[in-house]
């Protein structure tokens, strides 16, 4: 019970007195939840695929853009087997049989063949995978996914390293604390360098890291690899790679490497983990033990990445990965699962109000003095995160990470941030788009329900706790467009696509422009929102066209001008007459009022009764909606209303509103009007290299840089962009 007693010792409370049973602690120690996560085009759906072949999950291989055009198991939607691209991340589960690392003899044969002598030295273990997409556009599938995984897999293209989006998925697993391991994958490719690539993840991603492998010949050549933690050279044979052949005999031509790079692995975790610098101070030669206890430990602890080597589409090194996955990566026990405790935060905000505390410091005590760490044991109270929302052809479909407790099919759950308890109909494992129905899910699962109506980021409790964890961060929408529904009867279905893809996708948002009327689209890239755009076309039968929205602009004068406007209109009966005298002026925000337009009455003597004020007013206003320029709304006008006339019979609000709108459009035209355009405050962060690159498209659209700030590997410019 040594991971109880360690609990004890955190500063956090813990959410229960209730431990986790002898079973748990079986079950836990041999669960993995793990996110694969890379650039585009880095091999990580073939990397799954192949995982999933190895594992027994899938009895064939089927190629991301293969020829027998039915694609990747991963990539279920039909959209993403065309374009060759992962839109949406995908769930699923499998069992490895693997080595431990610390296994001396010879390990060869089929993984999957429980008959060998060898397999059966292995340990099982359960492995939740989720693959994500590369592109940045579908970023929140990462951001989602790294959020309730425990772990996850980087993987580098040997030739490319680190690119831009793998610095973006380096930033949300550092948000997270997720330990990684790191993959460089196309090993047979011509220029593949890992070696290169290790030294990118060190100074590019500031993560320490070392090779845990060394390859055998490259490129086209690459035949195997050689362990230098177990001091293995290990090949994959067979028709797919099924069985690993392992041997003590290092080949001569990589044996001085494998020398070199295993003291650089020792050097490395010497810098990062106390025990392995007391063995480096001493110069003596760790234990195969020593050194498989500092590489977990340091990578648990977030500070350290042991790098694999491999080809996923030649079917090499995949079994390695697997072993270094259950081996190095933390078990649901070693990670830190934090909720707040809404009653206690009540009552510490309230006494924070109390002492004066400012609005900000008030939800930091509240936030920090309500946290509690969630225990992963089956008779705990229930905590569960909701992170994924999915239209599916049975309802919406949840996918939810058990951080506590047990949540089981038929049972009473409550959504602790809109208080309402309901039933779960139906509990799934997911195995990307196929499903298999449980019973019951135990703590450090993942899993979907159906016909729970949630959004994404929701705690479910089973009531007898007020805990609610923090939901994921949710990047701002970069880009818009206008969207046009083509055809009749179609706003039923353009409604109701738009409500579930919002829902699905905290990413894509939707609003109407109230000066335009347009409906407006927006999201994290043009792949993005064209991906929305075909979806509703395909699923919703409702094609669209979409458009650029149109610019802000606005009219405004700059310089005083007066006017002396009579509206009269004579038919039979009583007419219309109203006399409107003043001036308008130039005008800047008003501090208290936030406005830069008013209306000033400056009328004396009666010529115009009172009771027609408002109209000249609502005359003005009137006029500020449509300027005589180009027809954009007017800002920083000043209406001065000094004289005028009335008629005892023909004057009313009417034939005042009127002069008012035309002595104002007659006036402006004479206090040279201008168009004013739109700009944004922008902030751009990318790698130094381009830095040339960038300021040449800021000047480019009229750009003015306000701040720059260089750093090692990147900068930061602070500028005003106009939207045109």
């Amino acid at each position: 019970m040594r991971w109880v007693r360690s609990l004890a010792t955190q500063a956090t409370p813990l959410a229960t007195d209730i431990k986790p049973t002898e079973s748990d602690l079986q079950r836990l120690l041999c669960q993995r939840n793990v996110g694969i996560s890379a650039h585009i085009d880095s091999g990580k759906t073939t990397l799954t695929e192949r995982v999933l072949y190895y594992t027994g999950r899938i009895k064939d291989i089927h190629e991301v853009r293969g020829r027998d055009e039915v694609g990747a198991k991963m990539d279920s939607m039909e959209l993403e087997r065309e374009k060759g691209i992962t839109i949406q991340s995908a769930a699923t589960y499998c069992n490895w049989k693997a080595t431990p690392p610390t296994e001396r003899s010879d390990m060869t044969g089929d993984a999957a063949d429980t008959t060998e002598v060898t397999t059966q030295k292995k340990q099982d273990y359960h492995i939740n995978i989720i693959d994500t997409p590369g592109h940045v556009d579908f970023t929140i599938e990462v951001e989602r996914a790294l959020r309730v995984l425990d772990g996850a897999v980087l993987v580098l293209c040997a030739v490319s390293g680190v690119q831009s989006q793998t610095m973006t998925v380096d930033r949300q697993m550092r948000r997270y604390s997720v330990p990684r391991l790191s993959f460089i994958n196309k090993m047979d490719r011509a220029g593949a360098n890992p070696f290169r690539v290790i030294e990118q993840i060190r100074t590019k991603l500031r993560m320490p890291a070392a090779a845990m492998q060394v390859p055998i010949g490259a490129e086209d050549d690459f035949a195997g690899l050689v362990d230098i933690v177990r001091w293995k050279a290990v090949y994959n044979e067979g028709t797919k790679g099924n069985v690993v052949r392992e041997t003590d005999e290092i080949p001569a031509e990589v044996l001085e490497l494998a020398k070199q790079k295993r003291q650089e692995l020792i050097e490395q975790l010497s810098d990062v983990d106390d025990e392995m610098a007391e063995i480096f101070i001493e110069e003596r030669e760790p234990t195969l033990e020593e050194l498989v206890a500092a590489v977990r430990r340091a990578t648990v602890a977030c500070r350290f990445s042991p790098v694999f080597l491999g080809t996923a589409i030649k079917n090499k090194g995949v079994q390695a990965l697997l072993d270094g996955m259950c081996a190095y990566l933390p078990n649901p026990m070693e990670v830190r699962a934090v909720a707040n405790d809404t009653a206690v935060a009540k009552r510490l905000a309230a006494e924070a109000n109390e002492a004066g505390e400012d609005v900000t410091a008030v939800q930091s005590t509240a936030q920090r003095g309500s946290e509690v760490q969630l225990v992963p044991a089956t008779e705990a109270p229930l905590v569960g995160l909701a992170f994924k929302l999915e239209e599916s052809r049975f309802g919406q479909l949840t996918y939810m990470r058990v951080y506590q407790g047990v949540l089981r099919r038929g049972g009473i759950i409550f959504n602790s941030r809109t208080g309402k308890k309901v039933k779960v109909p139906r509990l799934v494992r997911m195995h990307a788009d196929d499903m298999e129905d449980v019973q019951e899910i135990g703590p450090g699962e993942i899993c979907a329900m159906f016909g729970v109506e949630c959004s994404s980021g929701d705690t479910f409790t089973d009531g007898s706790t007020a805990l609610s964890m923090s939901a994921m961060f949710v990047p701002e929408p970069v880009i818009s467009l206008s969207l046009t529904p083509e055809g009749k009867d179609t706003s039923v279905n353009f409604s109701r696509a738009l409500n579930r893809f919002q829902k699905e996708d905290p990413t894509f948002r939707v609003h109407v422009d109230s000066e335009s009327g347009e409906t407006i689209i927006s999201g994290m890239g043009e792949l993005h929102l064209d991906i929305y755009v075909e979806r509703m076309r395909r699923e919703y039968n409702v094609p669209c066209t979409t458009g650029k929205p149109r610019v802000a602009f606005r009219e405004t004068i700059s310089q005083p001008a007066t006017f002396n406007y009579t509206h009269k209109k004579q038919t039979g009966g009583a007419g219309q007459f109203g006399r409107v005298i003043g001036y308008i002026e130039p005008m800047k925000v008003d501090e208290d009022t936030g406005k830069d337009t008013a209306f000033v009455n400056s009328v004396v003597g009666g010529n115009i009764p009172p009771s027609y004020i408002p109209a000249c007013e609502k005359g003005f206003h009137d006029g500020l909606e449509k300027g005589a320029l180009a027809g954009y709304p007017v800002c920083g006008v000043r209406m001065v209303l000094e004289d005028g006339a009335s008629h005892s019979v023909d004057s009313s609000e009417l034939a005042f509103r009127i002069a008012a709108h035309a002595a104002f459009r007659e006036a402006f035209r004479g206090a040279q009007p201008l168009i004013l355009e739109p700009r944004m405050a922008v902030e751009v962060l990318a790698p130094v290299e381009f830095q040339g690159a960038v300021i040449g498209a800021l000047n480019q659209r009229k750009g003015t840089i306000e701040d720059t700030e260089v750093r090692e590997d990147d900068f930061t410019i602070t500028a005003e962009v106009c939207v045109a």
